[in-house]
């Protein structure tokens, strides 16, 4: 009885050795994302698996939780799972890993790929602040070009101003210089009627 029970202990060791032979010799799967690992607020993200064998089976895995495994069966070596209407807790590091039919045990599990779900409210808080800059920019916008037509104004003013004053002073100029010819004019009617009226030959006083 006793030796029963030790060949049968040394089946099972046995057994159980060549077991995980088995699962040290598969090699690790790869796991990849045919789009971007950030996905918008119930959004799609397909992972794709690959393993150096055919016929095998694959299973999805999430190292913040040990409950959740997805597995689907192929027969090539490459798989796909498609991720739907995710939300944020569904973000976290993703690996897969496989068995085959004769090995029964799984391989070593595949490098992590970490995924990232926007929240909604990220979306929503982005756009009301690109709707503020949008109104600060206008705001200032405004304010500057009132500043510009202030300025225009002043300055027109301003000439307008130089130009009325300049014309002023010119007329001033013209009516001051205006009676100082016209007494140089009778001046020289004065003297041209007094020499008119001294008769020929005679000589001034």
């Amino acid at each position: 009885m006793l030796t029963e029970f030790l060949s049968l202990l040394c089946l099972g060791l046995s057994l159980g050795f060549g077991d995980e032979r088995k699962n040290e010799t598969l090699p690790k799967p790869s796991l990849s994302a045919l789009s971007s690992l950030v996905v918008g607020h119930r959004g799609n993200v397909t992972l794709r698996y690959q393993s150096h064998f055919q016929n095998v089976t694959f299973t999805l895995g999430k190292l913040q939780d040990s409950g959740y495994r997805q597995e689907q069966r192929s027969t090539g070596h490459k798989a796909e799972f498609l991720l739907t209407h995710l939300e944020p807790k569904d973000a976290g590091m993703y690996f897969c890993a496989y068995k085959t039919m004769d090995s029964q045990e799984w391989s070593g599990e595949s490098d992590y790929l970490q995924l990232e779900v926007k929240d909604d409210l990220d979306g929503r808080g982005a756009t009301e602040v690109k709707n503020a800059n949008g109104l600060i920019f206008a705001a200032t916008f405004s304010r500057l070009s009132i500043s510009i037509l202030f300025l225009s104004v002043v300055f027109i003013n301003r000439c307008a101003q130089h130009g009325s004053s300049h014309e002023e002073s010119t007329r001033r100029t013209s009516h001051s210089e205006f009676p100082k010819q016209e007494a140089t004019d009778l001046s020289n009617l004065d003297r041209i009627s007094v020499s008119t009226e001294r008769p020929p030959g005679s000589e001034p006083c």
